[in-house]
């Protein structure tokens, strides 16, 4: 069985930026944003994936991710996904050992951006860059499947 253990950040500044690899951006929509099952579809230039994902189990959950023909995720992501759908793009940082995936959001996201590491243990340690802030693994409203009916740009200050 497939599982995620992934921990997720606020980003507090750009210093990211000089490391970072090129971005990747990708366009994801959700078929079903059900807390205790999301299935969503991804694309990226000319790739895609379905990708079905557990109730969260603190920071661990199953995850089953499978490429699919891009013209379909298109098809999929313009007549069956939740609306809106998620836009951002992907870069990611090397930080003493670790690869760190920094999502900027755009569309009705813009603004939040979020660093998330994924690891092989629950309790493996990991140094904190000093561009991550505040630690929002626990807080529901940074679920992507959650940006789809309760985007970043509606959030009351």
């Amino acid at each position: 069985m497939a599982f995620e253990i992934e921990r997720k950040f606020l980003v507090v500044n750009d210093a990211w930026r000089a490391t970072a690899a090129p971005g990747v951006r990708f366009r994801q929509g959700y078929l079903s944003t059900d807390p205790r099952c999301s299935i969503r579809v991804r694309t990226s230039a000319d790739k895609a994936w379905l990708n079905i994902k557990g109730a969260a189990q603190g920071i661990r959950r199953r995850e089953f991710e499978y490429e699919v023909p891009a013209g379909d995720a298109h098809e999929i992501l313009e007549s069956l996904c939740v609306k809106p759908v998620i836009e951002k793009t992907r870069h990611v940082v090397e930080h003493r050992g670790h690869d760190w995936e920094i999502d900027v959001f755009e569309g009705e996201n813009t603004g939040l951006v979020v660093a998330e590491i994924e690891l092989a243990a629950t309790d493996e340690q990991f140094a904190l860059p000093d561009w991550v802030g505040d630690e929002v693994s626990g807080d529901a409203r940074y679920l992507n499947q959650r940006l789809v009916d309760h985007p970043y740009s509606r959030w009351a200050g």
